[in-house]
């Protein structure tokens, strides 16, 4: 058995249990993928906080704020699957709090994605207003925003839930799912709509702004294979993290076909939707970033000759106004 923020696992057997070689196994996997994925998430934050380049420029002001969004959904949810393990049912009340947070973050990660997409937009289409409307002040504001709207779908179940349920459920214990928690049948359904209308909106915009990027370096006769590639690294990623709405109808799809291997489908599928995505936004917004990748060089490098020098040499760096086109496409 296995936890997912959405439901995947709403109704377990309690007969079809994984052995204990199996189950530890499992959970070794999960946990040594969180800590060496949030450790590389908190080296790519540290780097940020410590360079004031970097912590005034919105595009990785909303990069460091996918990082630790990652980094607490990641958390919750390798937390929530060792538990599963460990103990089955929770409180539901500590459960529901765990499960907002969840569900929080885990809204907010395709509408930043959204939102980068946009600034990487105006910064390569109409680079004149960039610095106008794309302000630290405004990004932070943005970001408000971004959670406000992950907060929409959610809160109002969160009321209907405090209204229709008696005081003892909140004192009962109960396997920690989205569908066991708000499990009335018009609030499974109004989730299925909201991640309908997200789908359509996030893909929208990612649509739009990358081939409008892409259409922009062509006349440009900028590198348009390097576009094209940065296109399809931020689609391969918003689409891993799209598994988290139409994850539920996957895996009631491959339980169906492929029923003798419940316990294998609900673990691989909790893999590629909690954990895999973390673990490729990194790579494509920060290793990719020519500009970030620098700084956290020199800050592997500080720690690595740390016994050898107490202080290290100031980084400058030097933007090539030849290349500036290129390395905003390239972003």
């Amino acid at each position: 058995m296995n936890f997912s923020v959405d439901g995947n696992v709403t109704h377990i057997s309690l007969k079809v249990r994984d052995t204990f070689v199996t189950a530890l196994t499992k959970n070794i996997i999960v946990v040594a993928l969180c800590i060496s994925i949030n450790y590389i998430n908190g080296t790519f934050v540290h780097t940020f906080f410590k360079h004031e380049t970097l912590n005034v420029n919105p595009r990785y002001i909303l990069f460091i704020h996918l990082v630790i969004n990652d980094m607490i959904q990641l958390t919750i949810a390798v937390f929530l699957h060792v538990i599963s393990y460990i103990l089955f049912t929770i409180n539901v009340s500590f459960c529901c709090f765990l499960l907002m947070i969840a569900i929080f973050t885990t809204l907010n990660t395709p509408v930043n994605l959204a939102t980068m997409a946009l600034e990487r937009y105006i910064a390569i289409c109409i680079p004149l207003l960039h610095s106008q409307i794309c302000t630290a002040r405004r990004t932070y504001i943005l970001i408000g925003i971004i959670w406000i709207m992950g907060a929409i779908p959610i809160l109002p179940d969160l009321f209907i839930l405090l209204a229709t349920e008696p005081l003892q459920f909140f004192h009962s214990n109960i396997f920690c799912s989205r569908d066991s928690l708000f499990r009335n049948p018009y609030l499974i359904e109004k989730k299925n709509i909201s991640h309908a209308v997200y789908l359509t909106v996030v893909w929208f915009t990612l649509f739009y702004t990358y081939f409008r990027i892409m259409f922009t370096a062509k006349a440009a006769n900028a590198d348009a294979k390097k576009a094209r590639n940065t296109i399809l690294l931020h689609a391969v990623q918003l689409l891993m993290c799209m598994f988290t709405y139409i994850g539920p109808l996957i895996d009631s799809l491959l339980l169906y076909i492929f029923s003798t291997h419940a316990l294998e489908i609900r673990f691989t599928s909790y893999v590629i939707v909690h954990i895999l995505p973390r673990f490729i936004s990194p790579i494509v917004y920060g290793l990719r970033d020519q500009t970030f990748c620098k700084y956290l060089k020199r800050y592997l490098m500080c720690r690595v000759n740390k016994h050898l020098s107490s202080k290290c040499v100031p980084f400058k760096h030097h933007q090539p106004s030849e290349k500036v086109f290129i390395d905003h496409i390239a972003g």
